[in-house]
């Protein structure tokens, strides 16, 4: 009985403490979070924007310009638009992550339609900004300083499947 329980326990914890494991090393892509950036240095890197979204989901997702070039440990802004092509409500979150993976642990984010669930009625588009910031740590990093592009990607998949039925 007692291994049963410590099994639940463990089966329970074990995706909230891999998320701030990720989160706190930057492991596959996760980026981390702030409250504002350090100061620009005398340096820049290219920022893509990749959109997705689950298949079936009803939504369009893009973002309003597919680049950006950032000066490292400046605060920057990036817009998206999500518009819900279907006839009927849609409550979608999105996932995110950076490649090259060695990088998520620079990329931070200050704010970011990501950490809240979105809902749109049906054609109704939504502007959804992200701010962040590049650490300049990054530049003392063997294993990343030489990026000169990274990609930050988004997919949207839908809260609850039968919001998504028509």
């Amino acid at each position: 009985m007692i291994p049963l329980v410590f099994m639940t326990g463990l089966a329970s914890a074990s995706v909230p403490l891999y998320r701030m494991f990720c989160q706190a090393t930057g492991l596959n892509g996760t980026t981390q979070r702030a409250n504002a950036a350090p100061g620009a240095v005398d340096h820049t890197i290219r920022i893509d924007f990749d959109t997705n979204v689950a298949p079936h989901m009803g939504w369009k997702f893009v973002p309003e310009s597919p680049s950006d070039t950032v000066d490292v440990g400046a605060r920057d802004m990036a817009f998206f638009t999500a518009t819900n092509t279907t006839d009927h409500t849609i409550t979608g979150s999105a996932t995110f992550n950076v490649t090259p993976y060695q990088v998520g642990k620079y990329f931070t984010k200050i704010q970011c339609f990501c950490f809240t669930q979105q809902t749109l009625k049906p054609g109704e588009t939504a502007r959804m900004p992200v701010i962040f910031f590049v650490d300049p740590k990054i530049l003392a990093d063997p294993d990343a300083n030489d990026v000169q592009t990274i990609t930050l990607s988004y997919t949207f998949y839908p809260v609850d499947s039968t919001k998504t039925k028509g």
